[in-house]
């Protein structure tokens, strides 16, 4: 299986087009890490990087900026112009998505095809910009609090001029980043958002590294030391888990149709057999993404405005908190049947099945299929949204378990790892399905990987 793939990923540089488009893909992913390195102008690095550090070292790096921090592809410890990272632009899909849930004037305009994605995506555009300026507004106004920063001065120069600096900045790096997605979407290869992301993720895995064997290290003071049986357990479990997630997102319940024989002519139609496919993980990574920035939304306020009822309200929000791992597993299981509800309708399923003769075996057309249909998906929902709900837990439990800092139990187990295991399956479908566009073996021998909708 390891020579299959390895001559799948030889065969990909073969074939011009997909060339292109790897190629395309590395070098804006190489745009973007360099834009993580840029600073924003009026900023004391090493005083931020020292509150960092020392943030890191008291909560095990288990808090609010941490998670900020990854998502942000390490830029938020720099405070560069990317610093804002993609969330601002999710923060706005995932308003944008509920606003065409409920708004009919939206609804009809994403059902238009193309010419009403394209509408769809300029609001989204707009609302990015938008909570872009206010996140930026609110960090401007933390960076020169020095209370919030323990007597250290961050800003070298605060005042208007700064905050409308910083605005600018940040919102300009978030656009630059939506803008390198979008070209990633129309020239490379993989979802473009999903694949800055995951090289967001990715860049933390050298220093996740350097903990790693610092922590083993027996000349290390001041640091938890874990036995290298600790780090081979955890290395299997990391797997186990990677296992796990492909199965969970590759798995899905076949529902078999049949459509009835018809005469138009001299010529029959119908009479074939096939099925519906229904995933057991439909939303994937949308729904840990969309829940991550919703619960991150108090303690990031708290952080912003020292405020004394706002700080006594985002402690319930908090890693560590019963609550926060209450709401957190609610709103994953809310957006994972919110998410499988906009991409797959079984009424208007079973009505095209009704128009076309076609039938589930065993049950009715028309309402009867939608209902069995429904009773299916909520339950295979159910089963996945459960599922992601133990992987975004995992790396504090990890932290508690084997005593590592949370940079390090983050890659073996959690949100990064879903991200990067199901960005990865999703671009290895979309090269496979070139490779054999051009009569060239995918990356297996028998079957074909199967992309996320």
């Amino acid at each position: 299986m390891l020579s299959q793939f390895f001559k799948a990923l030889a065969t990909c540089f073969k074939v011009e087009d997909l060339r292109k488009k790897i190629l395309f893909t590395l070098v804006i992913i190489a745009i973007y890490r360099l834009g993580c390195f840029i600073p924003t102008p009026g900023i004391n690095g090493k005083a931020l990087a020292q509150f960092f550090d020392k943030i890191a070292q008291t909560t095990g790096g288990g808090n609010v900026f941490t998670i900020m921090n990854m998502f942000s592809g390490r830029s938020l410890e720099k405070l560069t112009i990317f610093s804002l990272g993609v969330m601002p632009y999710i923060s706005s899909s995932i308003i944008m998505q509920l606003l065409t849930a409920v708004i009919p004037s939206l609804e009809k305009l994403s059902k238009e095809g193309q010419a009403g994605y394209q509408k769809i995506n300029q609001f989204t555009r707009y609302g990015t910009v938008a909570l872009a300026l206010i996140q930026s507004f609110f960090i401007a106004l933390w960076l020169e609090s020095s209370q919030a920063f323990q007597g250290m001065q961050i800003v070298n120069d605060p005042g208007l001029a700064f905050r409308l600096t910083t605005m600018i900045t940040l919102t300009t790096g978030t656009l630059v980043i939506m803008w390198l997605g979008e070209r990633v979407q129309e020239k490379g290869v993989g979802n473009g958002m999903s694949i800055i992301i995951t090289a967001g993720i990715l860049s933390a895995a050298p220093a996740a590294f350097e903990q790693t064997m610092l922590l083993l290290s027996p000349k290390t003071a001041g640091a938890a030391q874990i036995q290298p049986l600790t780090i081979l357990m955890m290395t299997f479990f990391l797997i186990f888990v990677i296992l796990a997630i492909t199965l969970i997102t590759q798995a899905q319940r076949r529902i078999p149709v049949q459509y009835a024989r018809r005469m138009v002519g001299n010529k029959t139609y119908g009479g074939q057999n096939t099925f519906i496919p229904l995933k057991v993980d439909t939303a994937g990574i949308i729904a840990i993404i969309f829940a991550q920035s919703i619960i991150l939304f108090p303690a990031t306020i708290a952080s912003f405005i020292p405020s004394q009822s706002i700080q006594h309200f985002a402690a319930f929000f908090t890693r560590g908190h019963v609550w926060y791992y209450s709401f957190y597993a609610a709103l994953i299981m809310f957006f994972c049947y919110f998410y499988t509800a906009i991409v797959f309708n079984p009424a208007d399923v079973a009505e095209n099945m009704k128009k076309h003769g076609g039938f589930i075996p065993g049950v009715r057309p028309g309402k009867h299929t939608a209902d069995y249909l429904d009773f299916v998906l909520t339950r295979l929902t159910l089963a996945g949204a459960l599922f992601i709900c133990f992987i975004a837990v995992m790396p504090d439990s990890i932290m508690a378990a084997a005593k590592v800092p949370y940079l390090v139990a983050s890659f073996f187990g959690g949100t990064g790892i879903l991200i990067v295991v199901g960005v990865m399956l999703d671009t290895m479908k979309q090269i496979e399905s070139h490779l054999q566009m051009h009569n060239y073996e995918g990356f297996m021998q028998s079957g074909h990987l199967r992309g996320r909708r």
